[in-house]
């Protein structure tokens, strides 16, 4: 591998002995990256680049800028990306490179490990020895209410007769199971008080989660919550959140993770991990776990690991 285009994957330590294969490596012996290629390593001032070669029909800069547009192809791409990155991150500590990271040779690769080389060092040392666990809460939309009684026509409805003679008309002394129109009014607003007491209860079951969650983690970050157009989950996001979590923590961690589930009945908690940590490799992005987390920061007014 020297010439051509080469995808980069991620950025692990280099062992220091040129013939000693990288852990990383050796689990990726089976794997195959964007292209269906085999993944590689390019050593350089310390660090190794895990790359392939791609062809550049579909990675050059003119047919990548179209081919990203293709969602399947994205979507396909990142899999692959993905696969690569927590294979090789199950052996050792790695540093995700971007998606659709692409380098003119090798040349092009050993320049990106020089111009970075102070980053992903500090990267490294910061996240050796650590994970990444997602964890999201969905809070489900309240059963549907049934219709107040005698309002299955309620006032100034099409179906609402204006006749003092009709069955259940306001002015009826006593007609079984009607309602003027002020109560029916008064009726809607407490279901509309009822139901923002709920989600103002899972938002705060939300916030409780992450609280908990960050006392057990080095470091937190907040994701956007997930739009449920790209997701396809119709139940509202309230917490999507990554933690950073020393490996031999993770048990723990997980533990509390389902132990917290059963504790907030009115949340759908879901965790996923150990991934390769994505969300920690800029320390600008992220929050010391002991940090305060405001309640807009939990995603609990709006619409991603």
């Amino acid at each position: 591998m020297t010439e051509g285009l080469r995808y980069a994957y991620a950025v692990v330590r280099d062992t220091g002995t040129p013939e000693a294969a990288l852990d990383a490596l050796t689990a990726l012996e089976e794997v195959r990256g964007v292209a269906g290629e085999p993944v590689r390593a390019v050593r350089h001032l310390g660090l190794a680049v895990l790359a392939g070669a791609v062809p550049a029909e579909d990675f050059d800069e003119g047919p990548l800028r179209r081919r990203l547009e293709d969602m399947a192809w994205l979507e396909d791409m990142a899999r692959a990306h993905q696969r690569v990155v927590d294979t090789a991150g199950a052996e050792s500590c790695v540093i995700p490179v971007r998606l659709a990271t692409v380098c003119q040779g090798e040349e092009g690769l050993r320049r990106m490990l020089a111009t970075g080389r102070e980053r992903f060092a500090s990267a490294l040392d910061r996240l050796e020895g650590r994970v990444e666990w997602g964890v999201k809460a969905y809070a489900a939309p309240p059963p549907p209410q049934e219709p107040p009684a005698g309002a299955a026509n309620p006032p100034d409805s099409p179906g609402a007769s204006d006749s003092p003679d009709a069955p259940g008309a306001s002015g009826a002394p006593g007609a079984s199971g009607a309602m003027s129109g002020r109560d029916y009014l008064r009726r809607r607003k407490a279901q509309r008080q009822a139901a923002e007491r709920r989600w103002g209860d899972t938002e705060e079951d939300a916030r409780l989660v992450h609280h908990t969650l960050s006392g057990l983690a080095e470091r937190a970050r907040l994701h956007p919550p997930q739009d449920p157009r790209l997701s396809g989950v119709s139940d509202r996001n309230v917490l999507n959140a990554a933690y950073l979590v020393r490996r031999e923590d993770s048990a723990a961690f997980a533990e509390r993770v389902g132990e917290l589930a059963g504790r907030t009945p009115e949340l759908r908690v879901e965790l996923t991990g150990p991934w390769a940590p994505y969300s920690f490799t800029d320390p600008d992005q992220t929050t010391a776990a002991d940090e305060t987390i405001t309640p807009h920061q939990t995603g609990s007014a709006g619409a991603d690991r």
